[in-house]
């Protein structure tokens, strides 16, 4: 794989972002170096043509371009930035016994609990410091394998192999230190951060997996990495966002956070970010409201999440004929009770931009008697109705803390993501 394959620039992002608070960050800094502005929710928007982004709770982002010329519309491609993992709760340590100093943690999402036993562990998110009387946020990440969350052995769990159901507040706590490590966690959390720790007045916090991303494969067809679910989206749509060059549509990149929690928070996809974002275009253009909902009536969005491919010690968990693999190309993603938002028209033109993009694509549809999961898209309508279809690029181990996907499909997304916001 080359070293500036859109592949090798993903995982170099996603290993550089181990938490929402880092995803958007670097989502920044590679906007404002291909000339975005940022904008503030709190200041008046005067709008001409050019490249603006706008961010929420540092954690959700909406990158847009408004082309030089009247615009149709508006074309989106949603994805989020949160994964699955375990949020540090408050006043974390706990002595266990005399000889251990744990962390007291919770569960961020549905996980598969198991992949995250013995393995190295850190932490990372953000605090809020006092400064000159007034809260201010700083990034943290522990860049150092700081904790194990122990497995219980074998002989002391005859039945491990015969299914387990693990107790978060019991088997999930991750391993700190000795009994002289009491007290060091936010000592250890403010030097990372460079600061006082009684400077310290909140936190975000969470554990992330160290294990850096890899090839693998007999050719390195395959990838392995943390948070593929949904970085994976972020960052290859945001490649083609940046390439592309929009005409007759404001091309838009939005990424929220709290996916995996419902996305009901002032910055998930159930919010009125989008809406607000939207509403706040049109005024600072001078558009009527009249304008804006004829905008919105010829609009179209992408849910971008990854799809299950299937798997090779499961066939009979996919569906008997629709069942993509690794490397197949984009995923279109269906489901009869709208869990996913995709119908005949927003999959046909779907299929028409794959085509001009020279892009394979792919179907899923749950068996008919296993539910599945829900995403963006469905969430984000009941703000802004607008035609959607849901898609993703296919991956095994979905919320692991470690996951398989294909190395050649980043650059399918990529490539129909530029052809999608040229538009």
């Amino acid at each position: 794989m080359e070293k500036n394959s859109v592949t090798s620039k993903m995982l170099d992002f996603i290993n550089a972002s181990p938490t929402c608070f880092h995803v958007v960050d670097n989502i920044k800094k590679l906007l404002t170096d291909n000339g975005f502005r940022e904008l503030l929710e709190d200041e008046e928007w005067n709008l001409e043509s050019g490249r603006f982004f706008v961010t929420r709770n540092g954690s959700s982002i909406i990158s847009f371009v408004i082309p030089d010329k009247d615009f149709k519309g508006f074309h989106m491609i949603a994805s989020h930035s949160d994964s699955p993992t375990f949020k540090i709760k408050e006043n974390p340590e706990i002595g266990a016994g005399s000889a251990y100093v744990t962390l007291n943690v919770e569960k961020y999402g549905g996980m598969l609990c198991a992949q995250w036993l013995d393995r190295p562990l850190s932490v990372a998110g953000r605090i809020f410091v006092e400064k000159n009387g007034k809260a201010e946020q700083i990034l943290v990440n522990v860049d150092r394998n700081l904790l194990i969350i122990p497995s219980l052995a074998i002989h002391m769990n005859r039945e491990a192999n015969d299914g387990y159901k693990y107790n978060a507040q019991k088997d999930m706590l991750p391993l700190f230190g000795d009994e002289k490590s009491e007290g060091r966690f936010f000592e250890i959390i403010a030097s990372s951060a460079g600061v006082d720790k009684d400077s310290i007045l909140s936190h975000d916090l969470f554990l992330y997996n160290r294990v850096e991303p890899t090839l693998w494969g007999a050719d390195n067809e395959y990838i392995a990495s943390a948070r593929l679910d949904d970085q994976e989206c972020v960052y290859t749509t945001l490649h083609g966002f940046i390439k592309a060059q929009p005409r007759d549509f404001v091309s838009m990149h939005c990424v929220f956070d709290n996916e995996e929690v419902g996305s009901t928070t002032r910055q998930g996809a159930a919010s009125t970010f989008l809406k607000d974002t939207l509403e706040r275009i049109g005024q600072g253009l001078g558009r009527s409201s009249q304008q804006y909902h004829t905008a919105i009536a010829q609009s179209f969005m992408i849910s971008a999440d990854n799809a299950h491919a299937y798997h090779p010690n499961n066939m009979d968990k996919a569906d008997p004929v629709n069942r993509p693999v690794i490397n197949g190309g984009i995923v279109i993603k269906y489901n009869a009770a709208q869990k996913y938002t995709t119908d005949a028209f927003s999959a046909a033109q779907f299929k028409l931009f794959c085509k001009e993009a020279g892009v394979p694509y792919q179907i899923f549809t749950n068996r008919s008697d296993m539910a599945g999961g829900s995403t963006l898209g469905n969430i984000s309508a009941a703000q802004v109705p607008v035609s959607t279809v849901d898609i993703g690029l296919a991956q095994l181990s979905m919320h692991s803390p470690y996951e398989s996907a294909g190395s050649r499909d980043p650059e399918y997304l990529s490539s129909v993501s530029e052809v999608f916001f040229g538009k």
